[in-house]
């Protein structure tokens, strides 16, 4: 059984399989502290070796939830932070257990799909006397820091036109998984697009108005407008829609923030976010309950509005898909 220093904090993690896993794994890791226990009901997680080869395992929650019991009141090793990579619809009832345990949640994105289980978490936070964190990474990338900082110089009057475009190829296997099912994560505007979202929101100011181009499995385009912005934006999984076939090895992904027609370059240092995050929440600046409403709401606004089709005011990539790759 782990015991570490004084100033270490134990970890545990839902999720271990899943793809962010490892991001939380390298943080613990980067910032000194110790992973006792991983729960995940795959047991696919042989990434673990590289940071925590000791960490205990478990695929079935139930014994995962006894363990940590155990630490507690028989070892008396307490548990500080239970880290939540699992699928989207059970981050509510996952953060409820680390409350429950004792511990802080720090809880990927989405922290909820729907916006009414804020208040209920924010309630629970304030009587069980523990916080809930949320990773909202890109509000810590140099690029876009320095993007805010130039829009709040200008101050309030300035409107802003803003084409936002991500594409992350995925396979056949995205629609078959609970990614697939909006009920589960959300849809594409939850699932990968609500950073991008909370990232505007917090540089453009809260939400006026809110319009879907396109709402289909893969593709989702619309059309939102912002305290301080005008944002066509687009998100798709299929591979037809990257503007170029990936290189034989590379990224099948692109990102594109364009203001008033002009590129924001910030495609790169995404790999130590995680950590920066982690930092931030150990010294107590880590983003809470209140930081995720608005993306939150955002998101749940496009899952249930209906298309209206390519009318208005589109993003240029919001048209048939492409034929060839």
């Amino acid at each position: 059984m782990h015991r570490v220093g004084t100033s270490a904090k134990n970890f545990a993690l839902i999720g271990a399989a899943g793809f962010v896993a490892p991001r939380h794994m390298k943080a613990i890791k980067e910032t000194g502290n110790q992973l006792v226990a991983a729960v995940d009901k795959s047991d696919s997680v042989g990434v673990i070796d590289s940071y925590f080869p000791d960490a205990n395992f478990f695929t079935e929650f139930e014994r995962f939830d006894r363990h940590v019991e155990m630490l507690h009141q028989e070892k008396n090793i307490p548990l500080h932070y239970v880290s939540i990579c699992s699928p989207n619809y059970l981050h509510d009832a996952h953060i409820r257990f680390a409350l429950r345990v004792g511990a802080d949640a720090i809880c990927e994105k989405p922290l909820v799909i729907n916006p009414w289980n804020l208040d209920r978490l924010a309630k629970l936070e304030a009587e069980s006397d523990r916080r809930i964190y949320t990773i909202l990474q890109l509000r810590l990338h140099p690029s876009i820091i320095a993007l805010r900082e130039k829009i709040l110089r200008e101050g309030s009057g300035k409107r802003h036109s803003i084409d936002l475009s991500y594409i992350t190829a995925r396979g056949n296997w995205y629609l078959y998984s609970w990614k697939g099912d909006p009920e589960k994560s959300g849809g594409l505007s939850t699932n990968i697009g609500i950073h991008f979202f909370d990232m505007l929101a917090w540089i453009f100011g809260p939400p006026r108005s809110s319009l879907v181009h396109i709402s289909e499995p893969t593709r989702e385009a619309g059309f939102l407008e912002l305290e301080r912005a005008d944002i066509r934006w687009f998100l798709s999984i299929d591979r037809r829609d990257l503007p170029r076939p990936p290189a034989d090895g590379g990224t099948a992904t692109f990102r594109s923030l364009k203001l008033e027609g002009e590129e924001v370059e910030f495609s790169d240092k995404f790999a130590d976010l995680h950590t920066e995050s982690y930092a931030n929440i150990l010294a107590g600046r880590g983003f809470s309950i209140a930081d995720a409403r608005t993306s939150v709401e955002i998101a749940h606004d496009i899952r249930h509005a209906k298309s209206v089709g390519l009318k208005g005011d589109y993003h240029p990539s919001a048209k048939p898909v492409r034929t060839a790759a």
